[in-house]
């Protein structure tokens, strides 16, 4: 072959090379694009972005943990992350769903139970958000929080006793939980142990966490023992004099000055008890109500009030 007839050979080879090239680039960076974005879709988030996600706002949290929920339904610290976040938003029976679905597969998982007792609690499903607590003590035995949790919703059945035995198991796990304490404190009171519920009372507004309303609710209780010096040195650290020395007078009437508190204990425990029950309304304190675990407590509102 000629050397003509070669370099024509090799241009025409060259081109076609390049021509092949030319076809063939786009289309491989565009299945590599392709390859990049669906990886990206379905890698979890780093640490790092799972972070961020946590600092923002709580419609943006909650999208970002659809999303991982999405990449893998079954993994459970996601499930949590997205149900918290759901809650947060007001999406409650999304939440539920969520926390169904995880304990399906994750069946002993106390921070699930924990968290599905907590919300069914919050929408008044006081029975269920009950199981979800006892089952929760059952996986987790030495979980105080659990016990005291189960506690709340036995009071507000009006199963004092139960309550109160929730408690003390939690308190043997964590023997200063202001909660805890706090709550065992009213369960006394609504089962007529005014001195047990001033001992408990007085431990949980020791601690450096107690707020307002434990305050208040054990001012509430040594007044009704008739200890009013006491009552207004404990509740004027939180409200006006004039607001004490107005509850202080009406505690003063409805236990009758005539009559001692030691008179009024002769009285049978029934009636006591049945007393408690009607509800007691007292201008300027805090209500006399449980405290959900791990929430921060509001102000005190205007009105006190005592329950069973």
């Amino acid at each position: 072959m000629s050397s003509a007839k070669t370099s024509l050979a090799l241009l025409a080879f060259a081109l076609a090379a390049s021509t092949t090239a030319c076809a063939t680039s786009p289309e491989k960076a565009a299945r590599s694009d392709a390859a990049r974005a669906l990886a990206g879709a379905t890698e979890p988030a780093t640490p790092e972005e799972r972070a961020a996600a946590n600092r923002a706002d709580p419609l943006t949290r909650a999208n970002f943990w659809a999303k991982e929920n999405t990449k893998d339904p079954e993994d459970l610290a996601i499930s949590l992350e997205f149900a918290r976040a759901l809650r947060e938003i007001g999406s409650q029976e999304r939440a539920l769903d969520i926390l169904s679905r995880a304990l399906i597969v994750h069946p002993d998982s106390a921070d699930a139970l924990m968290l599905l007792g907590r919300i069914q609690m919050a929408g008044g499903d006081v029975v269920n958000a009950g199981r979800a607590f006892h089952r929760a003590t059952e996986v987790a035995p030495e979980r105080a929080e659990a016990w005291a949790a189960l506690g709340t919703t036995f009071d507000q059945q009006g199963h004092h006793g139960l309550a109160q035995t929730s408690y003390q198991h939690a308190l043997q796990f964590e023997p200063s939980r202001t909660t805890t304490l706090t709550n065992y404190g009213l369960s006394l009171v609504l089962t007529g142990d005014l001195a047990g519920a001033e001992a408990k009372l007085r431990l949980a507004a020791a601690n450096p966490d107690a707020g307002a309303r434990v305050t208040e609710n054990l001012a509430l209780v040594l007044g009704l023992q008739g200890k009013f010096d006491e009552m207004k040195t404990v509740s004027g650290a939180a409200a006006p004099a004039q607001l004490v020395e107005q509850n202080a007078a009406l505690l003063r009437g409805l236990i009758q000055p005539a009559r001692s508190w030691d008179a009024l204990s002769d009285t049978p425990a029934p009636a006591r008890v049945a007393a408690l029950d009607a509800p007691v309304e007292i201008p300027a304190a805090a209500p006399a109500n449980t405290v959900e675990d791990g929430a921060t407590e509001p102000a005190p509102p205007r009105t006190l009030r005592l329950r069973n």
